[in-house]
């Protein structure tokens, strides 16, 4: 049983079954069980291949889901890799006061949890499903809250992350993260047309098998932007002497300014990492740190 952290109803095998049986008789018959619990929406198992996700936490987490059920589908059809497709929209009801999403499951494990083992297949992979991503995004589309903009906008949150993390212990060497952080916020910005991206692209959100990736998970942020804050996902994702592979079979090729805006985001995602799985609260998450302590080494090791 897992109350909702803004107070409201607690989300429970009971109160889906209810909310199926009262808005899609016809999966009503389907087993449930606790599938995930994410940081905006819980995802419950609805028989073999499909889930009910459901939010818990962030008032944004409503329209996050109407994004999805909007977007998704049609996206879906473009990428090489598994993603969690809506079937249905469940609407607000007396039960429930939010709107819910029933999709697709896509089987795996998240790679903060099972990691790459086999770069060469997973950089491919990973190249791959960016390539048929990062396409122009329609009139429309969602503007992300603070991805894929402007580097700099995120110049104190850095800051005050970099701060925390050295202050815990948790950074060695602040000023070698200061220098990648540097590097990317001076590069000149990005003056293409937006992109669409995942914008949440971290290895709790990629599902691995064998070794390799096998699908790719919560879309929620997904927006119009700046190709780079995804491309950073290969620093946190794939082991040592695998992101140089990456970024040769992404297409188009990435210029050097997009490089260097690249390392700056991945080092924003290393402190939130380090941050949170250093947390010890209700909020953190203990499989976050290893994957970013692993990508903070990479990054400082790397010539800009």
């Amino acid at each position: 049983m897992l109350r909702m952290r803004d107070g409201g109803v607690e989300i429970t095998a009971e109160l889906i079954r209810g909310l199926v049986r009262d808005q899609h008789p016809d999966l009503a018959d389907r087993p449930v069980r606790l599938g995930a619990r994410g940081w905006d929406n819980q995802l419950w198992r609805l028989g073999d291949d499909l889930a009910v996700r459901v939010p818990w936490a962030t008032a944004s987490a409503d329209q996050l889901l109407h994004n999805e059920h909007t977007w998704l589908p049609s996206l879906a059809t473009r990428l090489p890799l598994p993603i969690p497709v809506p079937q249905r929209l469940g609407e607000p009801s007396a039960r429930f006061p939010r709107p819910w999403l029933i999709t697709t499951w896509v089987p795996g494990t998240p790679a903060d949890r099972i990691p790459v083992t086999r770069g060469a297949e997973a950089a491919e992979s990973l190249a791959a499903f960016l390539t048929a991503l990062h396409q122009p995004a329609p009139g429309g589309a969602p503007a992300g809250r603070d991805r894929g903009g402007p580097l700099a906008d995120r110049a104190d949150q850095f800051a005050a992350g970099l701060a925390a993390a050295t202050q815990r212990g948790l950074i060695r060497d602040p000023d070698a993260v200061r220098a990648v952080w540097h590097d990317a916020v001076t590069a000149p910005p990005w003056t293409g047309p937006p992109l669409w991206i995942h914008a949440d692209l971290h290895p709790a959100n990629v599902l691995t098998a064998d070794g390799t990736i096998c699908g790719v998970v919560d879309f929620g942020d997904l927006c119009a932007g700046d190709p780079a804050y995804d491309l950073a996902a290969a620093w946190l994702l794939l082991p040592d002497h695998s992101t140089d592979e990456f970024y040769a079979a992404y297409r188009p090729t990435a210029d050097t300014a997009t490089m260097r805006r690249t390392r700056g985001w991945a080092m924003a995602r290393v402190l939130s990492g380090i941050l949170i799985g250093d947390d010890d609260g209700p909020g953190g998450k203990p499989t976050w740190g290893p994957p970013a302590q692993a990508a903070l080494r990479r990054l400082t090791a790397a010539t800009p």
